[in-house]
């Protein structure tokens, strides 16, 4: 009886510790590079004021996901590689409906999170293996599947592809 209590405690709180470290998001460390992202708004993780802001070494730590598609933008297929969106927002503890990403030209659109809940929506880094520049769209360019999801082909979803993101606003 006193053993069967003990491993009952004993399991009870290994639980809420599982639980408490689960729902703690690992905080982000302060980029030790050039900022090439800022992420503000709806956000409960920041690393510099009430802002996350990423370098390229911490958006390649959140795991590359290629896409091989192709775009309204280029010829023929390309392979896009970079985080998806909605770890990098997952990584910011983003409580929102919607982001407005941001081109260093100051061109915006607003996505609906939803976008990157049903789709494997990418902040490309590269194209075929080499990094984006800003003359090639870079440094980050958002990336839907085109070619795995033919409905996602239409000037709505060719307005939310920004080229040249600096910022993300979770709104």
């Amino acid at each position: 009886m006193r053993r069967s209590l003990f491993l009952q405690v004993r399991q009870g709180i290994v639980a809420i510790g599982i639980a408490l470290l689960s729902s703690q998001a690992i905080a982000l460390e302060v980029p030790a590079g050039p900022v090439i992202l800022v992420v503000s708004g709806k956000v409960g993780q920041t690393n510099v004021g009430d802002e996350a802001h990423f370098d390229k070494a911490m958006l390649e730590s959140l795991g590359q996901h290629e896409t091989i598609t192709r775009t309204p933008w280029h010829d023929g297929v390309i392979g896009f590689s970079g985080p998806l969106v909605r770890t990098i927002l997952e990584a910011v503890d983003a409580e929102g409906d919607d982001i407005r990403v941001v081109a260093l030209n100051e061109y915006a659109a607003t996505v609906p999170i939803s976008d990157f809940e049903n789709y494997d929506v990418i902040l490309a880094m590269t194209a075929n293996g080499k990094a984006l520049r800003i003359r090639d769209q870079g440094p980050l360019f958002v990336i839907y599947p085109f070619d795995q999801h033919p409905d996602l082909l239409n000037e709505e979803v060719f307005s939310r592809s920004v080229w040249q993101v600096a910022r993300i606003d979770v709104e």
